[in-house]
């Protein structure tokens, strides 16, 4: 690629063999697309050793140009994330097919027969950093939901995604489809972003995954519809009637499983009646796993932590670093979480079902959990196979988005030649 014109003219080029295949794609049946799937799992397995290499080389790299320790976790492969990948392949294909399923209406005064058929996207841009999993992952759900789709992973994960991408095109092969169903655009050149941004005449949504500069710069250029969360700034809040071991090991989960994750809870909000009783403890085992804790000043004259400023709380860290804030009664941390979280994935602890139930109706997030630490919010874990991304968006899809989410609903009308009078 050596100017501009030429990765337009590339990008247009894939943009074209992606709608074309798309096309071709919705008339293909549930069993010749598992079977891709299947055939995919299994490429992916015979050629683990090729992939772990890769990603050394692409980890090596990263390493050297410092990049920060949330991306080098999101980047790294092993054993074990390979074989989430092919279980998540494996999963989908097993999952039922949203193509072509039809909801009833009630007939209509006319006697037309009006009904609503789920049917694909079309072709979806994917843009996201580190993750090669993703490659993997967002493939099998364009597929299974009738989308083609264009890849475009960071350049410190080329090589990841690449090899991941030729296992996935062995799949389709040998399923008799077109590999222009899935493309990983093999350039790192930055242009590619910006003119898959203005593919309109190809694509039909773009989903960022990644930071929030690289989403809200898609999201103010791209011309095309965008499905995307800026943030993951996630609570757990802890409330005055909760089970404190409960309690505790419940946040030290949600912070601690992977910090690196947008599920990841980044502030901690206590019902300050049972503050004495539970900071302590909390404040040994997150000091003790190497987390940085930032509190309030009512949590600071407990257990002398830093004070938190007002950036923290609008910050997604990313990393070993908590805020904590003590709060006066259930409707103060609703309002703490709906006026500075991100509307991503919030929770409460507690044995009160009244509570449990004003927390989850009044906050506004994409899930909100009752007794469950914020990293469970994920598309495997929720039964989707996959995701192919977290919207905090309203419209469209919410959550994480799998299948349901890749797709639309049109009209379907049938009548008996019934003429629209005056």
């Amino acid at each position: 690629m050596e100017d501009s014109k030429d990765i337009n003219n590339y990008m247009n080029r894939l943009g074209a063999a992606a709608k074309s295949a798309a096309g071709d794609l919705a008339t293909v049946s549930s069993e010749v697309k598992n079977n891709a799937l299947l055939y995919m799992s299994e490429a992916l397995d015979s050629r683990r050793n090729e992939i772990l290499q890769s990603n050394k080389v692409d980890l090596d790299k990263a390493k050297d140009k410092a990049i920060g320790d949330a991306l080098i976790d999101r980047l790294e492969l092993t054993d074990e994330r390979i074989d989430g990948m092919i279980s998540g392949l494996k999963i989908v294909a097993s999952l039922p097919d949203p193509v072509g399923e039809i909801e009833e209406m009630k007939p209509t005064p006319s006697g037309l027969k009006i009904s609503k058929m789920r049917v694909p996207l079309g072709v979806v841009g994917i843009i996201y950093e580190s993750r090669p999993n993703v490659t993997a992952d967002a493939a099998a759900l364009c597929l299974k939901s009738g989308n083609a789709c264009i890849l475009r992973g960071g350049s410190e994960a080329i090589l990841s995604n690449s090899l991941i991408a030729e296992c996935l095109n062995q799949g389709l092969k040998r399923a008799d489809l077109s590999e222009d169903l899935i493309q990983v655009v093999n350039t790192t050149d930055r242009e590619a972003v910006t003119a898959l941004l203005r593919m309109e005449k190809f694509i039909d949504v773009i989903i960022p995954r990644g930071g929030k500069g690289l989403v809200r710069l898609i999201s103010e250029e791209a011309r095309i519809p965008v499905i995307k969360h800026l943030d993951g700034i996630c609570h757990v809040y802890i409330d005055k009637d909760a089970d404190l071991n409960e309690a505790i090991s419940i946040a030290f989960n949600a912070k601690t499983y992977r910090y690196g994750i947008c599920g990841a809870m980044e502030t901690l909000l206590i019902h300050e009646e049972i503050a004495t009783k539970i900071l302590p403890e909390l404040n040994s085992k997150f000091l003790g796993a190497g987390v940085e804790l930032r509190g309030c000043k009512k949590t600071s004259d407990i257990i002398n932590t830093p004070l938190a400023t007002d950036e923290d709380w609008v910050t997604e860290y990313l990393a070993p670093i908590l805020s904590i804030k003590l709060v006066g009664d259930i409707n103060s941390a609703i309002n703490h979480i709906n006026r500075f979280g991100s509307a991503h994935t919030d929770s409460i602890v507690t044995s009160n079902d009244s509570s449990a139930e004003t927390f989850m109706r009044k906050v506004d997030s994409s899930s909100v959990m009752h007794n469950v630490p914020t990293c469970w919010a994920d598309g495997f874990e929720y039964g989707l196979g996959a995701e192919v991304g977290i919207s905090t968006d309203k419209i469209h899809a919410r959550g994480p988005v799998g299948l349901e989410g890749l797709t639309s609903q049109k009209y379907i009308v049938k009548g008996k030649a019934q003429i629209r009078g005056a």
